[in-house]
């Protein structure tokens, strides 16, 4: 068998936490655990998968990568140029096994934000799946609800038979699925033979399928931007699994989360005799039943009920707990505006290390800029700013037109407009420094790279 991990999404429901560059799949939200949801999602699939490929978007597949070495050499990693749901991305990945392994293997779709920590029983439902793909059935795997949920889509099924595919509902409708007894939540797993997914994709998306065959990975991992841009913006469930005849339902028998909304973080975490979840540097009086999540400031809370806070950096929601599905109606709202606080954290991550803005105004920008042991940031120039680099803690390897230089704690240099350089760590210990650029447009866009460990030239 071979795993699909879909790697791609924005994480908009948790927002302030997730934001479009460094979303929640690359974040350890799991308390008890300190890796992320796609790395903890890789070690499940690698109990039984010969190989697993991850799909990812461009602005993530450096920070996927770094992630997965950690785990497994040489991790496999696609990447689309542009995000266009589920169903071109599940479809390509086929291909891409397909094509490489030469065969018509069976293989499981899984997203990278579920919560799973019953393994053996995680096993246990893939081995019937497995059972029905080498059938020919597309196998969902469903989750018997426990609660009227409005935040997932349902599937209806007897003895296996997938009957209906069902929208997100309103409550109502949600506890008459709850009362009916052969509702399942759709866990958005999938498994099938490849060869099966690819007559279905035939039958029911023959736009898809089409654009599908100018796609060659025999002797290329890459997706071309040109042709990817014409696939249409769908989800799997739309394309194929709400219109085929060809589906059977498991019922995923492992405990289950899908960490999509912060009422979904609420539920995971230990919570005080009150019902209360306080994580960060929370100061609370009387307050039940209720999420507070500081990342940097002292949050004084006073007899809240049900209601969610969630304080970082740059911004601070606030909303009552039943609401928080809507939270993806503010992250919209902000990349409408163009607001970037949908886009970054005043600290963003890069596969070196991370850098949080300190300061800027007209003109200027200022950064702390941290190097993790061992790693460096790509050869580059710019075309728009010069930079000022002082040395805080550790030792700076500066590689500046050609010539190298060590600096050490209060050393600093400066790095003219379009001069070829590199911040390099290679020693055993964490490397800081502040960079001042000067210059316009200060946009990280401004980055001409010929040299880069990360693969992103």
């Amino acid at each position: 068998m071979y795993g699909i991990i879909l790697a791609g999404g924005s994480g908009s429901r948790l927002w302030p936490l997730s934001r479009e560059l460094y979303p929640k799949q690359l974040q350890p939200l799991d308390l008890n655990s300190d890796k992320s949801l796609l790395q903890s999602t890789f070690e499940h699939l690698e109990t039984c998968c010969e190989n697993i490929v991850s799909m990812t978007n461009t602005k993530h597949s450096a920070n996927v990568r770094v992630q997965l070495s950690k785990l497994v050499q040489n991790p496999i990693i696609l990447s689309e140029p542009v995000a266009k749901n589920t169903a071109p991305a599940i479809i390509l990945a086929s291909k891409y096994i397909m094509q490489k392994t030469n065969s018509d293997p069976i293989i499981i779709a899984i997203p990278s934000d579920l919560l799973i920590k019953d393994n053996n029983k995680f096993l246990s439902s893939i081995k019937k799946g497995e059972r029905l793909a080498e059938e020919g059935f597309i196998v969902t795997f469903g989750i018997r609800p426990n609660y009227p949920e409005t935040g997932f889509g349902y599937i209806k099924a007897e003895n296996e038979k997938v009957l209906q595919f069902v929208e997100k509902p309103d409550s109502q409708t949600a506890q008459k699925y709850l009362n009916d007894g052969n509702y399942f939540w759709n866990s958005g797993i999938f498994m099938f033979k490849a060869s099966v997914l690819f007559d279905e994709v035939s039958k029911y998306a023959p736009e898809i399928s089409k654009l599908s065959e100018k796609f060659n990975f025999t002797n290329s991992d890459e997706i071309p931007f040109i042709e990817f841009d014409k696939m249409p913006n769908i989800s799997i469930d739309y394309a194929i699994m709400e219109k085929s005849k060809n589906l059977a339902l498991v019922e995923l028998e492992s405990d289950w989360k899908d960490l999509g909304s912060w009422q979904s973080i609420y539920d995971i975490s230990p919570k005080d005799n009150k019902g209360n979840v306080f994580i960060g540097h929370v100061l609370d009086n009387g307050s039940k039943n209720s999420f507070v999540y500081s990342s940097s400031k002292l949050v004084a809370t006073i007899g809240l009920e049900d209601t969610v806070i969630v304080e970082t950096e740059d911004a601070i929601l606030a909303c009552k707990k039943d609401r928080t599905q809507d939270v993806k109606q503010i992250y919209e709202t902000l990349k409408q505006q163009n607001d970037d606080t949908h886009l970054v954290h005043k600290t963003v991550y890069r596969p070196w290390g991370f850098y949080t803005v300190i300061a800027q105004g007209e003109g200027f920008l200022t950064k702390l800029i941290h190097v993790n042991q061992g790693q460096k940031l790509s050869v580059q120039s710019h075309n728009f700013r010069s930079e000022h680099w002082v040395v805080l803690s550790g030792r700076a390897k500066v590689i500046l037109e050609g010539k190298e230089v060590v600096l050490t704690p209060g050393h600093s240099v400066d790095i003219p407009l379009k001069a070829i350089h590199s911040l390099q760590n290679p020693y055993n210990e964490d490397l800081e420094i502040i960079e001042v650029q000067k210059g316009s447009p200060l946009i990280e866009e401004d980055i001409v790279r010929y040299e880069d460990m990360y693969g992103r030239v």
